[in-house]
């Protein structure tokens, strides 16, 4: 290869056996009743309406379109946020053409296309809120309005569609709303001086650059990373002019800039909080652009707030966001599993930024955390069935005290088909439907595999990858590299975490000494061919929580290989409350084919459960309580609450005597 800096990968198949029936499942049941949904002819079937907006017996996103584009009458309906429902429709659907091709989806999608562009505003503008019932208010209330996220979300779909299918018109409508934000806002006087309450706009804007090189877009989006937070009364002196009561959501004007993220500039944060969704959107943005721009500041920036996250307000489960009072992180250590949010929109976000992150830099605990959210925490928002969605990711539930305790009325035993504020169903559609994006990164003559998810890979000068196992139920992962010129590079993989103990690697059948460096492992490529074999870890794990984390103090939880387990009370006697593991239990795994679409199953008998009470006391004084020996049966977390409505639970007392 002349030219190792030109490596590039310019195919991805995944062959795995778990995620292809995932994305099958998404190519068709998903996409096809989410359509239904966004058109007004599926059912919402709202199991729990305190997340998400609440209930409404319909969408209106197709129908706020067509009013837009002059193709019916009548008034917006639903949240000013509501368009997104349809972009992010439009994004997993360009995802899912590539590997599942289906005339009729294409047929829709591209129906959706030209509506959008018949909505679409002469100069660019499109928000068919303020469009249709409130014109003389555009960009008048930032705070609230969601503007620039509703924009912002059509222009990744709009990307993602023409790289697809080739859809000019894709791309055109978001080159023409990118244009018309930027006729708005930046620093040139005459402009708008601020940004949106909600950001997103900085991420798409990142990628419209990466399609297009023009250079305004990205410029743009730096402008909005670097505005955010340097002017502590922007958001006032625009509600106020736009009359101060005249709120979209009331509550969110007196909430305060921490709520935004916008209390300090970037390059002066020190932690998440605020709302999480807000913050992981506005990081996945601000280290593209550090990384595109060589921004150092702003790279460090990103660091700071991703190791927040993840060494300090992070579940095991990778969901985070700790409290429903604004969807939002709180503060360091505080992790309640029984009131826990983990919006799914905040797991998958979390996917977003921490790929940037390893773009930026080939570190393994990126990789780690890639991995925790799509096994464990943003899966668990999707049902088995494809067609019901979380919003919140409890670590502890009951039905009891969902019913009947309104700290806890947020916490559902099942998963919804729809919500008031649908963007959690579409946000992990598009996630899975795009996973082939997440499998390899490239830094010149280097290949990074970082997720063992077998797949088939093609890069140019003929390098082909050839990735089997049968993860993340086997540790064992083959690799074949095919390379017809014998180009040199080098090929890293990831040593996972919880496999650091104890791995092996075999390269054309010999043992050989691992290059470790950041948790990754590298291995020279040169031959015509290559064959890796590498066998993790894949014992089961007993995982404790930082002692400054109150709500684990004296209790563990189970993973095995990437897999976090719970308890669920179909499976085991309730009140799960009762259990305390043995201080050093033994674990059988067996994968069960006909459970919950098939699952690994972890069960132990070092268990013990509090026995009932003789009396009926409250209290009782210097009495021991009595146990019994119990056994426990394990599931994976993602697969909970797709059977009958029991407690769950992932965190459990232990014995450390």
């Amino acid at each position: 290869m002349d030219e190792l800096t030109k490596l590039s990968v310019n195919d991805v198949q995944i062959t795995s056996t778990f995620w292809k029936r995932y994305r099958d499942l998404i190519a068709e049941e998903s996409v096809p009743f989410q359509w239904d949904m966004i058109n007004d002819k599926g059912k919402m079937d709202v199991t729990n309406a305190a997340a998400a907006g609440g209930a409404a017996d319909h969408s209106g996103a197709i129908e706020n379109l067509k009013i837009a584009a002059g193709r019916a009458k009548g008034h917006h309906f639903g949240y000013p946020l509501q368009d997104t429902d349809v972009y992010k429709w439009l994004q997993t659907v360009a995802y899912v053409l590539k590997y599942h091709f289906d005339q009729k989806m294409k047929e829709e999608a591209d129906w959706t296309v030209d509506l959008i562009a018949d909505a679409q505003d002469d100069d660019g503008y499109l928000s068919t809120y303020f469009q249709i019932d409130a014109p003389q208010r555009k960009f008048k209330r930032l705070q609230q309005s969601h503007e620039l996220y509703s924009m912002g979300h059509y222009i990744e779909a709009g990307v993602a569609y023409y790289e697809s299918t080739g859809n000019q018109k894709a791309l055109d409508i978001a080159e023409k709303m990118a244009g018309c934000i930027n006729n708005h806002f930046g620093p040139e006087d005459g402009k708008i001086h601020g940004y949106d309450g909600h950001p997103e706009i900085e991420l798409a804007l990142a990628k419209l650059y990466e399609t297009t090189k023009n250079k305004t877009y990205l410029n743009l989006a730096k402008y909005f990373i670097t505005e955010r937070g340097q002017d502590l009364h922007f958001f006032d002196r625009q509600n106020k002019a736009d009359g101060i009561d005249n709120d979209f959501f009331p509550e969110l004007r007196t909430i305060g800039d921490r709520y935004y993220f916008a209390d300090k500039p970037i390059t002066e944060q020190k932690d998440a909080h605020g709302h999480a969704v807000r913050v992981l959107y506005f990081c996945t943005g601000l280290a593209h652009v550090a990384r595109v721009e060589h921004d150092d500041k702003l790279l460090k920036a990103a660091n700071t707030i991703w190791n927040d996250i993840v060494k300090k307000q992070m579940y095991i489960t990778g969901n985070v966001g700790q409290t429903a009072t604004g969807e939002a992180f709180t503060y360091d250590y505080d992790l309640p599993n029984d009131t826990d949010y983990g919006e799914t929109c905040a797991s998958v976000s979390m996917a977003f930024f921490t790929k940037q992150m390893l773009a930026n830099e080939f570190n393994g605990q990126f990789g780690d955390i890639i991995e925790k959210e799509i096994f464990n925490g943003a899966l668990s928002g999707i049902a088995l069935d494809g067609k019901h969605y979380f919003y919140a990711n409890p670590l502890e539930a009951d039905p009891l005290a969902s019913k009947l305790n309104p700290g806890k009325k947020h916490i559902a035993l099942r998963r919804s088909s729809w919500f008031a504020c649908a963007c959690c169903p579409a946000n992990i559609t598009r996630l899975i439907a795009s996973l082939d994006q997440y499998l390899y990164e490239i830094h010149d003559d280097v290949i990074l595999s970082h997720q063992f998810i077998a797949n088939d890979a093609k890069f140019n000068d003929g390098i082909e990858i050839k990735q089997t196992g049968n993860f993340p139920w086997d540790g064992n992962i083959d690799y074949a590299i095919t390379n017809p010129n014998t180009s040199k590079f080098t090929f890293g993989i990831r040593i996972p975490a919880w496999s650091l103990d104890n791995y092996s690697i075999k390269v054309n059948g010999k043992e050989v000494e691992p290059d470790l460096k950041e948790n990754v492992l590298y291995i020279p490529i040169n031959d015509k061919t290559t064959a890796i074999s590498l066998e993790l870890n894949m014992n089961v794990h007993v995982v404790r929580a930082n002692a400054n984390v109150s709500a684990d103090i004296m209790k563990v939880a189970v993973q095995r290989g990437p897999i976090v387990y719970c308890l669920e009370g179909v499976d085991n006697e309730e009140p799960l409350s009762r259990y305390v593991l043995g201080q050093k239990p033994s674990f059988d795994y067996n994968y069960q084919s006909k459970l919950l679409n098939g699952v690994g199953v972890v069960t132990t008998d070092d268990a013990y459960r509090i026995a009932d009470d003789s009396d009926d006391s409250l209290y009782t004084f210097d009495r021991p309580k009595g146990v019994e020996k119990a056994h426990l049966e394990f599931i994976p977390y993602y697969a909970w609450a797709n059977r009958d409505k029991k407690q769950m639970t992932v965190w459990l007392h232990q014995s450390e005597i």
